[in-house]
């Protein structure tokens, strides 16, 4: 199995609804470090399993979009709690729509808040 992978950190601000989590509640910011990757048995003619350089360009993209921003604000969190969950599973989405590969494949994206948390999403693609 081949695997592809690509980092990127960013600050994001959020508060979380629904519950009483404390400090939490409040709006507060944190240092995401976003890890994407992306496994395959097949790679393609010219030996990639993806291009990293369109890896890159997709998640630049859509780390510029969320990045310094209030996450509670933007449309894809409408009425989800901004957890590092829905987080990791919103970048996956975004991401999959973005990268171009062979017939099978799997797409993980695993979103830190931290050092030491951390929440991942997968998907086929």
């Amino acid at each position: 199995m081949y695997k592809v992978a690509v980092t990127r950190e960013f600050i994001a601000n959020h508060f979380l609804i629904g519950g009483d989590w404390g400090a939490e509640n409040e709006p507060h910011a944190h240092h995401y470090v976003v890890e994407v990757s992306i496994e395959s048995d097949t790679l393609d003619e010219h030996g990639y399993l993806v291009d990293i350089v369109d890896i890159e360009a997709g998640l630049d993209g859509i780390v510029d979009y969320f990045r310094d921003t209030m996450l509670n604000d933007k449309p894809e969190f409408e009425g989800l709690n901004p957890s590092i969950e829905h987080f990791s599973r919103i970048l996956n989405q975004k991401l999959a729509k973005k990268i171009k590969m062979g017939p099978t494949g799997t797409l993980s994206v695993k979103l830190w808040e931290n050092e030491s948390c951390w929440a991942a999403y997968k998907s086929e693609i």
